[in-house]
């Protein structure tokens, strides 16, 4: 009998070891996946090594390295899906698009940019392309990829992969490129291979979907995302491979868009945690790339951020908006807010090139930028000074060129005012920090006001989600848009500025911007430069949100140009570069577009179809009356 149970207890625990190392084995598959695959792109990183070594860098020699470089990028975009996500520092040394990169993340709230160099693939091509070529620093940026690829055979790297969360935030990341960066040219040098390697791509994809599902069969990919994402896979095989033709409105509209839908829906399901940084700024509630809350850049409540009820929110703003209009914020009662960002002109000045200083006398340096959808980058201003809309306000009052009033000054004024004293006292009990009105209340109610004017949609937004259709025009335009005009490989969908995904970043180029429409000379403004001092940074300027553009001229951040044609002709002509400025930092292309007169006319359309349907804001019927007397001749508005 004893000997019956001790074979009977053997049994069972062979039966459970057994049970147990089967588990330990699925749960390693997918791990080894992502291992396999790192293993293939290195192997295909030593060959291309081993070739540019032999490599004298003839024509022959440059042709066969290049192909040697198409085959590394395929894969690598194997294993794109985990790597850009887990650590997109590193990704940058392995397939960086700029050879040197200012970091402006939405870190940059908490800590000074720093200096980024970037290597690998795409550099590496672009350095074939050059004329002078030099084998060892063609070489350096390929050993600088290969060296970094260890960083993600690391232990550390191998269990962020066998997590089901980070599953889930690595797809979310693949899917909104494949809206904003895959389809485009912006880190694909060659854009005869833009489509090829997409299509390359999303196969190797649905081998990591499978994977994961048999790992993680309790949090699996549903069929119906997986469905919809072989259906997409069929729309690319049936999609010409030429880039400037391929239908990057149907792929996204009827595909992408969905699958972020669907990735979402599980990411809640699921009760996903994000603990990367990258993460930072998405909104797991969203529902559409396509949505206003897709990411959060900016806190428009200031000081106000824990006020919730609605009813509140709408008194707060209520003072915002007789703030705005309100020239008792200027050091001489005069300017307003809305002196320069007019409401009827969709909240910026489209009469002039720039604003009148405050001494009525001179113009401003720099175009007077719309505040409409402000709140949807993180750094503000054309050079990216300042991280908040608070600061910025606060910045604009205290400037001596444009409202020229000291912060005191501009309490001890409002505060004057017995509707506001008595508006704000009672709004203290929601801010507990605060044991009295300061300038904080003030520039808190003003951006809470304005900012909820980028709360609304255009007909692209509506036609995206599927809402409304949009007409053909406007479709071929946003296709010419993402390829063969190049304008999204600065302006990111879905908000069309230069915060690309994971939506931490705010992109700066250098276009070589013209002091006049006849480009007499080069403008001289040093754009970020003059907040964060490099070779790179000469007269780089953020890059600009194009919705509503039809109706907020003038272009570009000296309001050189009046309309959009001259804004299409300077960047069909190459920039500065090309219209004959020698620049030596321009990060737009200096070759033509080559845009035919249609292909300008169907862009029109696309930027039409930006429009936002926002309602015009009635001005104030009368300003709050003070106890002083010279303030009470104050105008709604301001007087200029």
């Amino acid at each position: 009998m004893k000997q019956k149970i001790a074979l009977l207890s053997i049994g069972i625990i062979s039966i459970l070891l057994f049970y147990s190392f089967a588990k330990k084995e699925s749960a390693n598959s997918y791990s080894q996946h992502f291992e396999n695959k790192v293993a293939a792109f290195n192997k295909t990183l030593d060959q291309l090594i081993s070739t540019t070594k032999k490599s004298d860098l003839s024509d022959a020699d440059v042709n066969l390295i290049k192909k040697e470089i198409h085959l590394s990028r395929l894969k690598l975009k194997s294993i794109d899906f985990w790597i850009r996500y887990l650590d997109p520092n590193s990704y940058k040394k392995i397939n960086g698009p700029l050879p040197i990169e200012w970091e402006t993340e939405v870190f940059e709230k908490y800590e000074k940019p720093y200096k980024r160099e970037g290597a690998g693939l795409t550099l590496a091509e672009l350095y074939l392309d050059e004329s002078a070529k030099n084998k060892a620093s063609l070489l350096n940026l390929l050993e600088q990829a290969q060296h970094t690829l260890q960083i993600y055979k690391s232990d550390s790297i191998l269990k962020l992969v066998a997590s089901k969360d980070n599953f889930f935030l690595c797809n979310r990341l693949h899917i909104l490129n494949l809206a904003a960066i895959y389809t485009t040219s912006f880190e694909c040098p060659d854009t005869s291979r833009v489509i090829p390697e997409l299509k390359s791509m999303m196969i190797e994809i649905e081998t990591i979907y499978q994977s994961f599902n048999q790992t993680f069969s309790a949090t699996p990919l549903t069929n119906d995302f997986l469905q919809l994402y072989k259906k997409a896979v069929e729309f690319l095989e049936h999609q010409p491979i030429q880039f400037s033709v391929f239908n990057h409105y149907t792929f996204i509209r009827e595909f992408i868009n969905p699958l972020f839908s669907i990735n979402q829906n599980l990411i809640r399901t699921y009760q996903v945690v994000s603990k990367n940084n990258v993460d930072y700024s998405l909104n797991k509630n969203s529902q559409s790339i396509f949505s206003k809350n897709l990411y959060n850049a900016q806190n428009t409540k200031g000081i106000f951020l824990r006020v919730y009820d609605e009813a509140v929110l709408n008194e707060i703003k209520t003072l915002g908006k007789l703030l705005f209009y309100d020239p008792i914020l200027s050091g001489n009662n005069n300017r307003s807010c809305a002196s320069c960002h007019n409401s009827q002109s969709y909240y910026t000045d489209t009469l002039s090139s720039t604003a009148l200083h405050f001494n009525e006398k001179q113009k401003l340096k720099r175009n007077t930028p719309s505040l409409l959808n402000v709140p949807y980058n993180h750094l503000l201003m054309y050079d990216g000074k300042h991280t908040t809309l608070q600061n910025q306000a606060k910045a604009v009052i205290s400037n001596p060129d444009e409202m020229n009033c000291l912060e005191t000054d501009a309490l001890n004024k409002v505060l004057s005012c017995k509707e506001y004293k008595k508006g704000f006292e009672k709004l203290l009990q929601y801010t507990p920090q605060e044991k009295k009105v300061s300038i904080e209340h003030i520039v808190s109610a003003l951006t809470l006001y304005y900012s909820k004017f980028s709360n609304y949609y255009a007909p692209f937004d509506l036609a995206m989600n599927k809402k409304a259709e949009l007409n053909t025009m406007a479709q071929q335009g946003f296709n010419l848009f993402m390829s063969k005009a190049q304008c999204a490989t600065c302006h990111f969908v879905p908000q069309f500025n230069g915060v690309k995904p994971p939506y931490i970043g705010s992109e700066f180029e250098v276009l070589g911007v013209p002091f006049d429409s006849l480009y007499t000379k080069l403008n001289s403004d040093l754009g970020r430069n003059d907040v964060h001092s490099s070779n790179e940074t000469k007269q780089a300027f953020r890059t600009g949100n194009i919705r509503n553009i039809e109706r907020t001229k003038p272009y570009m951040h000296n309001g050189v140009f009046s309309n959009l044609n001259q804004v299409l002709d300077f960047y069909d002509g190459g920039g500065g570069i090309g219209h004959g400025f020698v620049i030596n930092n321009q990060t737009l292309s200096s070759d033509s577009l080559h845009l035919s007169k249609l292909d300008k006319e169907k862009l029109m359309y696309f930027f039409k179809s930006l429009n936002e349907d926002i309602p015009l804001d009635m001005l104030p019927e009368k300003l709050p009356l003070s106890n002083q007397k010279k303030l009470n001749n104050r105008k709604v508005g301001g007087t200029y």
